[in-house]
């Protein structure tokens, strides 16, 4: 497929491996990813770099306003034209993609990352939640993963084994990833001989804390081309969101992640690769279906969240993983999805294709 000078394409990708705890500042890790990107294309930190956008989380720094100091990791000297989002870096990717299309700028920089290493993210994103049902009684993540593992059971759309197999394989695919956190060759027995964590979730279908960062360069039309010889081109970018009240939901299904799909236009064509955000060995079986995902497509070919989850760069992440393998040949077109939220509540989804 040709692609004209509308078209928004990503350039050039970096990320770092997800770390149980980094020893430095979230900045380094934004300016060692920043700094191997420009170097690997040649571009010039402010002369080639028309807009930067970041995704992060004050709630993981414990600080107001923490976002400002991660500019320093992208370099601020001359004054940066910036953006932030109090999201996982997929959305602010989002917003860059929306920027470029008003056609002023041809570049733009977009930054996920984060450090959940300082705290404890279970007890954190409860204060998240509605402050007048769900806050009160500290209904944590991991918990509300029990209820919708609970809740495909009882539906009988999957099993405990399910999920062990979705662990199983995806910690097999993360011996090939460098930047994985947790990788081994378990078989689905060892791994369903463990302990229930928050039934019938086990400690390994709950995904490793860890800290990270990922950066990716858009661009439009031409100066995608002239930046790259191998373009992976957005053909369609979509995000919707599910009530936050878990009550008022069917937990078994994700009605927004397949909407998101539909509008990305998951279906327009086959389906090479699939990156999606599984935090939780139950949403890869929901987000299969949600998307309409084949046995012909490979899903999380990296081992995916359940092998490093750098909360607020996860979701890039995800996109980063499809665009290189299809810089590399290994696919055409391919699937990245973002979460955000408990229980799979926001989905974001972005279709991916190589070719000038």
């Amino acid at each position: 497929m040709t692609h004209s000078a509308d078209d928004i394409a990503i350039v050039a990708c970096s990320q770092t491996p997800s770390y149980r705890a980094f020893p430095n500042s979230e900045q380094i890790m934004i300016m060692n990813c920043v700094n191997d990107l420009l170097t690997r294309t040649g571009l010039d930190r402010h002369r080639d770099i028309n807009f930067t956008i970041a995704g992060s989380c004050d709630y993981l720094s414990g600080m107001p306003f923490a976002f400002v100091q991660n500019i320093d990791g992208v370099g601020a000297w001359p004054p940066v034209y910036e953006s932030h989002v109090e999201m996982d870096g997929a959305w602010a990717m989002f917003e860059g993609w929306i920027r470029l299309q008003l056609g002023d700028i041809d570049t733009c920089l977009v930054i996920g990352s984060g450090k959940s290493s300082p705290g404890t993210p279970r007890h954190v994103f409860p204060l998240q939640t509605d402050p007048y049902v769900a806050a009160p009684l500290g209904l944590d993540y991991i918990s509300l993963a029990g209820l919708q593992a609970n809740a495909l059971i009882n539906t009988g759309k999957a099993t405990e084994r399910d999920f062990a197999e979705v662990v199983s394989r995806s910690r097999r695919a993360g011996l090939a990833n460098p930047n994985a956190q947790v990788a081994n060759d378990t078989s689905v027995d060892e791994l369903l001989a463990a302990p229930y964590y928050s039934s019938p979730l086990r400690l390994h279908d709950v995904p490793p804390v860890s800290d990270g960062a990922a950066v990716l360069l858009l661009a439009r039309g031409d100066r995608a081309r002239e930046i790259t010889d191998t373009p992976v081109w957005i053909n369609g970018l979509d995000h919707r969101i599910d009530s936050h009240h878990i009550g008022l939901r069917d937990l078994s299904v994700s009605p927004s992640a397949r909407l998101a799909g539909e509008k990305a236009g998951v279906h327009d064509g086959p389906v090479d690769i699939a990156e999606l955000c599984v935090s939780f060995s139950p949403e890869e079986i929901i987000l299969r279906e949600a998307l309409g995902l084949g046995e012909s497509t490979s899903v999380n070919p990296s081992g995916g969240p359940l092998t490093g989850h750098p909360l607020m760069a996860t979701g890039l992440i995800r996109v980063i993983e499809v665009a290189q393998r299809i810089m590399s040949g290994e696919a055409r077109r391919g699937v990245a999805h973002a979460s955000s939220g408990p229980c799979l509540q926001q989905n974001l989804v972005c279709v991916l294709e190589g070719g000038q």
